[in-house]
């Protein structure tokens, strides 16, 4: 039986609510683990993992036709290049908040480098990968599913996240991560995301250039609010499943931080809503994937849009992807600029933090299609109390 395949292990904390989908754990002093090297054969998949019918994926979704934004001549200071970008930046994301970006100066083989080690470190034993696990709560360490904070509609992929902050003197941060957490053997992880790390920050800046742009403010004003991000990298593996059509390596969400670069292998399985269909981004090696998430939609008072997106997995190969996630440094206040608000565009969303919003989609809420609006809700019923 495939349920057999999903190990008990002790409850390490009280589940948290959920005010949308009541698909929490049950405090039942046990929850189960996802052994993606044993479940990828299984022909009956767990009932844990089965989305309901009206969730259930589309493998063959329509391609969706997203802007392809050529960074070289941006990077390399023409103010003609800089203009066009941001214009192509503009228009995606006031529609669907996606976007490619090619020539964008990060090193080809530092890219091969991280995917390779996302192999490396997804195909060792669960006790191995167990080592980093992540604690309910928290949002770095090893997540096997979400099986320790939901018992339904569970997503079918394994995550490594780690933490990357671009202040001074944090040179060595996800080095010594991988060293305390996994031990000496990983040396060369902790080295060469690091340096992805590094690269992925210093790209989200100039993209912060450029939607500064757009949106018509300095063009300063968003890359020195997030120069001394802190942010988050995440390995995703999505292993086979053999009944790809009743579940999900993602479900439908929207990212609640300020921006996601993804590099995506040649597998393929991000699909975004767009016009009321489901629509796949096809993989493009030699690009990334770019997309605005709920904190920059309130940075920008909701003139740019955070999308609602997914990932699907298949029945041969083994899907892998690098997302970085572009967080504000902790102390720095969500507030769009002034040139976004006047009488005509009153502000939408009240003023927090980054860890408020954090902790909000880690102990309150499943990030969903209405995160920021439950957020702002949930804000104002606080301050009232």
């Amino acid at each position: 039986m495939a349920i057999d395949c999903i190990k008990t292990m002790p409850s390490i904390t009280t589940p948290q609510h959920h005010p949308k989908d009541q698909d929490q754990c049950k405090d039942d002093g046990k929850s189960f683990v996802f052994d993606a090297q044993v479940l990828r054969h299984q022909t009956n998949i767990p009932q844990q993992f089965v989305w309901p019918d009206h969730e259930k994926p589309n493998i063959n979704a329509p391609e969706l036709q997203v802007p392809l934004v050529d960074l070289g001549d941006f990077l390399s200071g023409n103010p003609v290049a800089a203009v066009e970008a941001s214009r192509l930046v503009g228009e995606a994301c006031k529609k669907h908040g996606f976007f490619l970006v090619v020539n964008h100066g990060v090193d080809k083989t530092l890219i091969a480098h991280a995917h390779n080690y996302v192999d490396t470190f997804f195909k060792l034993p669960l006790s191995e990968k167990q080592k980093a696990q992540r604690k309910i709560g928290e949002s770095c360490g090893y997540a096997s599913s979400f099986t320790g904070r939901f018992s339904s509609k569970l997503p079918w992929k394994e995550t490594l996240s780690f933490r990357y902050t671009a202040e001074e003197n944090s040179s060595k941060h996800i080095e010594e991560y991988f060293h305390n957490r996994m031990g000496e053997d990983f040396a060369e992880f902790g080295t060469v995301y690091q340096d992805y790390c590094e690269a992925m920050s210093t790209l989200s800046l100039g993209i912060m250039e450029l939607l500064g742009m757009s949106l018509g403010v300095s063009r300063e004003h968003f890359r020195e609010f997030f120069n001394e991000n802190d942010s988050i990298m995440r390995l995703n593996y999505y292993p086979p499943c053999q009944k790809p059509d009743l579940t999900l390596g993602t479900g439908p969400h929207c990212d609640p931080t300020s921006l996601t670069i993804l590099h995506q292998d040649q597998v393929g399985g991000l699909q975004v809503f767009v016009d009321n269909e489901w629509r796949s981004i096809n993989p493009n090696f030699d690009a990334f994937v770019v997309n605005i998430g709920d904190t920059f939609m309130a940075l920008s008072n909701g003139i740019y849009r955070s999308c609602l997106h997914r990932a699907v997995v298949n029945s041969q190969t083994p899907r892998k992807s690098l997302a970085f996630f572009l967080c504000p440094k902790n102390d720095k206040m969500v507030t769009p600029p002034h040139e976004l608000v006047d009488t005509c565009n009153p502000r939408i969303y009240p003023d927090f933090t980054w860890p408020m919003l954090l902790e909000f989609t880690q102990k309150h809420y499943r990030a969903d299609m209405k995160t920021l609006e439950v957020f702002t809700n949930w804000l104002h019923q606080r301050s009232l109390s």
